[in-house]
């Protein structure tokens, strides 16, 4: 009875919120196999399309903070729903305009879906407060959640590539804006907004700090992958002001009396490391998979490495990976309950770690990629649904949107990193064909790069979780409402 009971209030805590989830996944799936077709729709080059993803990663950078912020203000529900707006809104201009900048502007704002995750998660805490076994009802929504994201990514992967060889461009275009729309009125009338929003005064002067930290750190990222740019004094002083940046931020957040975000979390013995792992984590999830990609579609006749897949043998990949994700995510509330959140977290980053590791020797075959992949890719899910889980139980009461939305922001930051790094390893030593005038293929030594740093970044975030305190992230912990030293 106990279980049935704690179910059945996961279900009314959870709500409508994997439909939400299903189509944030829709949106990173169903893209991706249209890019060149996006590209000659456009009139662009294909290495063109590369800033529709710097674009709308920077963005998310900038609007995460304020839209978590606003959330634990004013109700995670409402700035859910603004959001949601925003990203059909864009949405819907992509299939009407032939215009490169238009579309870039507007590809550029539907970046507004990933606050969602986060506000959710924030919803859910708040929604679960006065539950038996908040934590635990908050990890087993989390990995519906990302359940639900995954599936969506793959449905939405294979659907997009399944109507662009059938449909004009501008009717499959329109076809995640109508599942916008419907999304939008989901939140309206399925979802509840967040009880006794903590109010106050919008930090505007923090949010202006921090956003031109980011677009300076992440521009001056873009400028090193230039051609020329590791030579350019301007791109490195780019990223330097980018860093420099953060320390007015920082001064100005610890004397406003209620900041955009309360940098006194990172002091936490908890969140800390959790924001941490966080950003090691971010390296290998979202900057490892266009190296993933371009390995498999190699060929070892040419360059001596690769796998030389065709276009669906590596979507099979990716698939198999995601599904990883699902089961990984799913995993994670039972591992949680049995050897306690923070183990979990510890195991999934060796997962990750030891996934990528495992390239090293065993990177020549089809069936050795597929299985390092489905190690990363456990891992991989239980930590999407772990972290902004954990933020939520170790964060302050007023700071639950902010905690989990910086799980997600510094991820990002991370992954920004990475691709940098990643972009400028694959260019070193670049392999060429016979007769070739310019490098046409990363790599291998970049490739070994990729997974070393890809693993001993997921373990390095599995050694700093030793030092989290044992009860993190439990009922017990949650309870308690420790809020961080000063």
């Amino acid at each position: 009875m106990t279980r049935t009971r704690t179910l059945g209030t996961l279900a009314v805590v959870v709500g409508f919120l994997a439909f939400v989830e299903f189509t944030s996944g829709v949106l990173q799936g169903y893209y991706t196999p249209m890019l060149t077709d996006i590209a000659r729709h456009l009139g662009v080059h294909d290495a063109d399309v590369n800033w529709l993803e710097g674009t709308q990663l920077m963005l998310s950078a900038l609007v995460v903070p304020a839209f978590a912020k606003l959330g634990d203000m004013v109700g995670h529900k409402r700035m859910l729903l603004i959001s949601t707006a925003v990203t059909g809104a864009a949405a819907l201009v992509l299939p009407f305009t032939d215009s490169f900048g238009v579309f870039l502007a507007a590809w550029a704002l539907m970046g507004f879906y990933v606050v969602w995750l986060p506000l959710e998660i924030a919803l859910i805490w708040s929604r679960s407060r006065r539950m038996e076994g908040r934590s635990s009802i908050t990890a087993k929504a989390a990995g519906l959640l990302v359940a639900a994201l995954e599936g969506g990514a793959i449905i939405g992967a294979l659907v997009g590539g399944a109507l662009i060889d059938v449909l004009p461009l501008t009717v499959v275009l329109l076809v995640p804006a109508v599942l916008i729309v419907v999304c939008f009125f989901v939140i309206l009338l399925g979802v509840k907004e967040s009880p006794e929003p903590a109010g106050g005064v919008f930090d505007t002067i923090g949010l202006v700090l921090i956003s031109l930290a980011l677009v300076c750190f992440t521009g001056g990222l873009s400028l090193l992958r230039l051609e020329g740019g590791l030579e350019n004094p301007w791109s490195w002083g780019v990223v330097v002001l980018g860093v420099l940046l953060v320390f007015p931020f920082v001064l100005w957040e610890l004397r406003c009396e209620d900041p955009l975000i309360d940098v006194r979390m990172f002091r936490s013995p908890a969140l800390g490391p959790v924001f941490l792992t966080a950003g090691l984590f971010g390296v290998s999830v979202l900057g490892a998979q266009a190296p993933l990609s371009t390995f498999a579609r190699t060929d070892p006749a040419v360059y001596g490495y690769g796998l030389g897949t065709s276009g669906f043998a590596t979507s099979l990949i990716i698939g198999v990976y995601l599904v990883a994700m699902i089961t990984g995510a799913l995993l994670f509330p039972s591992f949680a309950r049995w050897i306690t959140p923070r183990l979990t977290l510890m195991g999934a980053s060796v997962l990750v770690g030891l996934g990528f590791l495992l390239f090293l020797p065993f990177h020549d075959t089809y069936t050795q990629v597929i299985a390092n992949m489905v190690v990363v890719g456990l891992g991989s899910g239980a930590l999407v649904a772990a972290l902004p889980a954990a933020a939520a139980s170790a964060a302050p009461a007023s700071q639950t949107g902010v905690a989990t939305g910086l799980t997600n922001s510094v991820k990002t930051v991370g992954g920004a990193i990475a691709s940098c790094v990643f972009g400028i390893a694959l260019l070193h030593g670049v392999a060429t064909t016979a007769g070739a005038t310019e490098g046409t293929a990363g790599s291998l030594a970049g490739y070994f790069t990729v997974w070393i740093v890809c693993g001993a970044t997921a373990l390095a975030a599995a050694v700093i979780l030793v030092f989290v305190p044992k009860t993190a992230f439990t009922d017990r912990a949650a309870d308690a409402e420790v809020v961080p030293a000063l």
